[in-house]
């Protein structure tokens, strides 16, 4: 039997949007009722990867969830299974016995369409049965709608797919974001007067429209910058095939490799291109600055993190 007494939110929260945040909210309320710790588990691994034998294009990595849901909810314990041949075999009562006892659940919150075990044979519903049996308790969330529509990881993944981020953070209550290590690159920052960092975006997960945006860069320290993002391979520079993120802050100076940035993205402002020479390019980067700065000048939106 775990130490800890943990109220917990149960699923996989890929892209950590409203629909998630319901659980999240219920678990933090859940913890304070009766005096627990609020806490989420997830799977490294999307089942479906291993269920359907397909890959799913994923909003962010797993560990680009735990950030999120630190950051946004303010929920610190985050705790990962990962989700193997062994995990998709078990009986769903057998999972269930196995998180309460380990975890020391004495809450869960899902969502009403949430199932696991062997073939699924675990229900939302099936789950609070057998919890009340235990003296645990247990939430099942109904479906959050915005704007007549579902909101689901899926929909939001389309969104990304096509650079629409301003609808897809309606969706996700946040930016969509890419937290990385700042790569050393073709230190174009020097050579175009933009201090310029470069990211990639981790295996399986899901590709924005290549293009430039409207974005902000977090650094370590707390602080935000406005900046450009071009989502792409880089054709004016490079030969390669590598899908890049190339970010010019607008308002810093100084040598950001080795540390860690999260770039959120905004707006779609124009498709990649390849410019004759960097001359063009440094003038291009120019007007997309002026738009990106126009656009965070007349943002009235609001996100919850």
């Amino acid at each position: 039997m775990a130490d800890i007494r943990r109220a917990i939110a149960l699923g996989f929260f890929d892209g950590v949007h409203i629909g998630h945040g319901a659980l999240l909210r219920k678990t933090i309320e859940r913890a304070q009722e009766i005096d627990a710790k609020p806490s989420v588990l997830s799977f490294d691994v999307h089942p479906d990867k291993l269920v359907f034998g397909k890959d799913v294009p994923l909003i962010n990595s797993a560990l680009g969830r735990e950030e999120i849901i630190r950051r946004c909810y303010g929920i610190d314990d985050v705790v990962f299974i990962h989700f193997n041949r062994h995990t998709m075999e078990m009986p769903w009562q057998s999972f269930a016995d196995t998180i309460i006892r380990e975890l020391g659940l004495a809450w869960i919150v899902v969502g009403h369409d949430f199932c696991f075990g062997y073939r699924g044979e675990g229900t939302a519903k099936k789950l609070k049965a057998y919890c009340e049996e235990r003296g645990v308790g247990c939430d099942i969330i109904e479906a959050v709608r915005l704007n007549g529509r579902i909101v689901s990881s899926t929909y939001i993944r389309t969104l990304i797919a096509e650079g629409d981020m301003e609808q897809a953070a309606l969706y996700l209550g946040h930016p969509h974001s890419l937290q990385d290590t700042v790569h050393s690159g073709y230190h174009l920052g020097t050579k175009l007067g933009a201090p310029t960092i470069n990211m990639q975006f981790p295996d399986g997960v899901i590709v924005p429209r290549h293009g430039v945006y409207a974005a902000k860069v977090f650094l370590e320290d707390g602080s935000g910058h406005i900046a450009v993002a071009n989502v792409g391979v880089r054709p004016t520079v490079s030969d390669e095939e590598l899908v890049n993120v190339e970010t010019h802050l607008l308002s810093f100076s100084g040598n950001l490799y080795g540390r860690q940035a999260r770039v959120e993205f905004y707006k779609f402002l124009r498709p990649e291109k390849k410019f004759a020479d960097f001359e063009e390019l440094s003038r291009q980067i120019r007007r997309d600055a002026d738009a990106a700065r126009a656009y965070f000048r007349q943002m009235s939106a609001q996100t919850i993190c």
